[in-house]
């Protein structure tokens, strides 16, 4: 091993004692050592430089073991240094959500007026949110694909969200677009059914499950009627179609604004009668609904939607000249007479608070459901309903 002392004209190196302390070679010109009694090795010798007491070279460290530790020990070889603590890492927060799909309950309509309004005058964009209104291929799938996760939020009725959140589907209610109820009971005028406690033998169609499971349950019980007194088949979207021809006398859960109306047009006259005439307690009639396994992520996305939907709602009502044609202009297949004579009263029941939360009207609305044997047991209302604003 090469040395120091071969040239000590060169190197000034320092020796380090034991206990810690360092001796400074003299500076040029300084008085120099007295060499030992034993005088100096010659040069060119080989000379091996004690361990000093140093451990083995696999634990250099094993020296200061023994030596005092904690918060109160500061020296040179042992500062201080903060304390570090495990424990599990930080979740890492999901990245915001600015892209929202939302699929309608039915064919676009003036009941989707403050969506279509929002989109169409940017105030989902100014709010940074990119929306897609999707139209379903059956008034079914809207709740289904929530549940699934394939889309962001669905339009539906109250009565329905009742329902699926029974049958434990993750859903729940974050704004409400239409706050009365909206649905009927539409029998044709040439079905000879006077009053309800003669509609047995019938043929009443329904579109959605709420219709038969809840509606149609009520106004048997109502009645005092078996459901087995009369046939109700799934019509889907072809509410008119089965009208028209025949084949069914009526129709359960239909909306009582348009229907008649659309059926008058093609000159067939018809008898409604409001979900409430035969004891359906009074609820939302168009709700926004979203899964509850993903508020965590899109809470905050939902919320500036929902304000952007009663900024638009406050525009149709202080703008009812503008408002329909801008409707006609967006969706033209909405610029129906029908639709055009509805829009007056359709207009005149949209929320203007679509975030607020009415809670005792939740909880009685299941007390009924529970009460009625369509329900096993009484949710509560937060797990029915949410206002995203808190």
């Amino acid at each position: 091993m090469p040395s120091l002392f071969r040239h000590p004209g060169r190197f000034r190196p320092l020796l380090v004692l034991a206990g810690g302390l360092l001796l400074m070679p003299l500076a040029a010109g300084d008085q120099q050592a007295e060499p030992p009694a034993s005088g100096y090795p010659p040069l060119g010798t080989e000379v091996m430089v004690p361990e000093m007491g140093l451990p083995p070279a696999e634990d250099p460290l094993a020296l200061f073991r023994e030596l005092p530790s904690g918060p109160a020990v500061d020296t040179p070889t042992r500062p201080t240094a903060p304390a570090v603590a495990a424990g599990s890492a930080e979740p890492i927060a999901p990245p915001p959500v600015n892209r929202l799909t939302v699929m309608l309950d039915w064919y676009p309509s003036p009941r989707h007026a403050a969506l279509i309004v929002a989109r169409e005058r940017d105030l989902f964009a100014s709010r940074g949110l990119e929306v897609d209104l999707r139209t379903p291929a059956d008034p079914d799938v809207p709740t289904k694909l929530l549940a699934a996760s394939r889309v962001d939020l669905a339009l539906t009725r109250q009565p329905l969200l009742h329902l699926l959140v029974d049958r434990g589907q993750p859903l729940v209610r974050v704004a409400t677009l239409v706050g009365t109820p909206m649905t009927a009971l539409v029998m044709r005028e040439d079905a000879g059914v006077e009053n309800l406690a003669n509609l047995a033998g019938t043929r009443v169609g329904h579109a959605d499950l709420d219709g038969e499971a809840v509606l149609l349950a009520s106004l048997l019980a109502r009645h005092d009627l078996p459901r087995e007194a009369l046939d109700s088949p799934d019509l889907h979207f072809r509410l008119e179609q089965a009208m028209r021809e025949g084949r069914v006398d009526g129709i359960i859960g239909a909306v009582r604004h348009l229907l008649p109306r659309a059926l008058a047009d093609e000159g067939l006259a018809t008898v409604s009668v409001p979900s409430e005439r035969f004891g359906v307690p009074r609820h939302d009639g168009l709700i926004l609904v979203a899964n509850r396994e993903r508020l965590a992520r899109q809470g905050e996305a939902i919320a500036r939607l929902v304000d952007a939907l009663e900024e638009a709602t406050a525009w149709i009502l202080e703008h009812p000249e503008e408002s329909w044609p801008l409707l006609a202009t967006a969706e033209p297949a909405l610029d129906t007479p029908a639709n055009r004579e509805a829009w007056p009263e359709v207009r005149a029941r949209l929320s203007l608070t679509p975030a607020a939360l009415h809670p005792r009207r939740y909880a009685e609305f299941e007390r009924f459901l529970v009460q009625q044997g369509i329900v096993t047991a009484v949710t509560p209302v937060e797990r029915l309903a949410i206002d995203p604003n808190r």
